[in-house]
């Protein structure tokens, strides 16, 4: 510490005028957020203590997780929670690999029918009520597990393709990567049904998870690509010269080697999928934060939006920087734990 904030008199003078600013706030919010807040009461209460008032968050909690999904039916967000974050933890450490890791993910799909409905003799439910940060962690974890095939997929066809499948996908990545998402948004919202056929109706909530897997696919793709590059040549000559085809050369010696090498700019393409999932809000979507906005504008619990914001940045550094943590324990584990 000694060397890294008092290593000369300019690191001692940037320390010490940041715990000078840190001393005039932290105090405060400390105080705010948990000396003078309130634990229970209504709204009456809060207004009375001053403080940060936490029972305005208890009492819209079920709508900031599931939107308005029917309250008799919550018990299947609430299943599929509990199954998402079983896997999540066995993923983090580390006790399921290879294809038993990829049956075990294997099994969300059961978890997506629950949630919508229409097997098993369930009641169907519209994916127009979805919402809240069930919707938001839907819609990049769906994102993820299909742009990154999909990216290494293009990155494969701009390294190694023909002529005219480079051209593709090279139209393709930089097309995508050179407009925003909130475009790419609005043309899955408003622009994508007036090209389908009118026997073919696609709901708002798919259109707009297949405009963001085709984003997120071209950035991954770019990531990978770069991983790509980074092979040494004589990595697949020698496997060649062994015998091995090329297909196989590929899948099992060099793209293996390249996401090991681009591990940690894509986990990063991971959390900037999950909090753009932000953007939908725009194009009709209430995500977390689009839910936690509506709870702030409730009549009866005016004046408190800043526990609501307070509470979807807790919400969402807590995801975002547990997905970091896993990638540093990816790279930690070494080659054996990306095959």
């Amino acid at each position: 510490m000694r060397r890294n904030l008092f290593g000369g008199w300019k690191d001692t003078a940037i320390t010490l005028v940041l715990l000078a600013i840190l001393l005039s706030f932290v105090p405060d919010l400390i105080q705010w957020l948990f000396l003078n807040a309130t634990y229970q009461g209504d709204d009456d209460v809060c207004r009375q203590n001053g403080g940060a008032c936490w029972p305005f968050i208890i009492e819209k909690f079920q709508v900031l997780m599931i939107g308005v999904y029917p309250q008799d039916l919550s018990w299947r967000p609430a299943v599929s929670a509990l199954a998402l974050m079983g896997l999540a933890a066995l993923t983090y450490s580390g006790r399921i690999r290879g294809v038993t890791l990829i049956a075990a993910w294997a099994i969300l799909p059961i978890f997506a029918l629950i949630m919508i409905g229409g097997a098993f003799g369930m009641q169907k439910v519209d994916q127009s009520v979805w919402g809240g940060l069930m919707l938001s962690i839907m819609l990049a974890l769906v994102g993820v597990i299909v742009s990154i095939p999909l990216g290494v997929l293009l990155a494969l066809g701009r390294h190694y393709g023909s002529p005219t499948v480079k051209v593709l996908c090279v139209t393709f990545i930089e097309l995508l990567r050179g407009v925003p998402l909130i475009t790419i948004l609005f043309m899955a919202s408003v622009m994508m049904p007036l090209f389908l056929p009118p026997e073919l109706v696609i709901n708002n909530l798919l259109r707009i998870q297949i405009g963001m897997i085709l984003f997120s696919s071209a950035y991954m793709a770019e990531v990978v690509r770069g991983g790509l590059q980074a092979i040494p040549k004589g990595q697949t000559e020698a496997s060649l010269s062994l015998g091995v085809t090329p297909a196989r050369t590929i899948a099992f010696v060099v793209v293996p080697q390249a996401l090991r090498h681009v591990l940690p700019p894509l986990i990063g393409r991971c959390i900037a999928l999950f909090k753009d999932t932000s953007l939908v809000i725009i194009v009709g979507l209430l995500d977390f934060l689009g839910m936690v906005k509506g709870a702030a504008l409730d009549t009866d619990w005016l004046g408190f939006q800043a526990e609501a914001y307070v509470f979807a940045a807790f919400v969402y550094w807590l995801i975002c920087y547990s997905l970091s943590l896993y990638g540093r324990r990816l790279e930690q584990r070494g080659p054996s734990a990306h095959t």
